[in-house]
């Protein structure tokens, strides 16, 4: 069984709809006790940083999360949620992550950017794999996802599972052991978006 983690930070029934397609079952948990019953764990998240930690925070459902990635068992951060694996963000002053993948998460940086693009970042664009790795299994080395966001994360290279360029090259999804997190959304992102969830169900 999956979880996904119902913490009031987005729609999730575009998440769940994206597991019943690939025939995986996954349910919304909003319990921090039942979390060690899940093979699996997706934490999902739109908005912003600091409010979902305080969401999160509120039921100890931060404790649970670490306990759960703790376990080895495999977990999955999409977009915000990826972004919450980190140590902190920079997102409306510096606010304390779950520090699962070393790190920190800070805004576009404009004046760095080699031509003018808008913020955020919204729209298809390509995810260059860095790494093999299981969730990308059956993909090319380059793919199509969608995305939304105005932050990105930051990290070393060996956590770095896949890289995309807007304005410059940022972290677009990572890796620490059973710990995944991909800042792009698969479930709004078609046929490859579905491959990786199939790909983290059948981890």
């Amino acid at each position: 069984m999956i979880g996904i983690v119902d913490y009031n930070m987005g729609n999730l029934a575009s998440v769940i709809n994206a597991f019943a397609k690939v025939g995986a079952d996954a349910k919304l948990e909003s319990d921090p006790s039942k979390l060690a019953q899940y093979d699996k764990l997706i934490l999902p998240g739109v908005g912003a940083f600091g409010d979902a930690m305080e969401h999160l925070q509120s039921n100890g459902m931060d404790e649970a999360v670490k306990a759960f990635a703790l376990s080895g068992k495999p977990l999955l951060g999409i977009c915000l949620g990826m972004q919450l694996l980190f140590e902190s963000s920079e997102e409306f002053g510096s606010t304390e992550g779950l520090g699962l993948i070393p790190g920190k998460v800070v805004a576009f940086d404009k004046g760095k950017f080699d031509h003018p693009q808008k913020v955020p970042h919204m729209g298809w664009n390509e995810l260059f794999v860095q790494h093999d790795t299981s969730i990308f299994s059956g993909l090319n080395n380059d793919f199509y996802l969608y995305f939304v966001h105005s932050f990105h994360a930051i990290c070393d290279d060996k956590y770095t599972i896949g890289k995309t360029h807007y304005g410059y090259e940022f972290v677009s999804a990572v890796q620490n052991g059973n710990i995944y997190g991909i800042q792009p959304h698969p479930e709004k992102s078609h046929k490859n978006g579905l491959k990786i969830i199939e790909n983290f169900s059948k981890l």
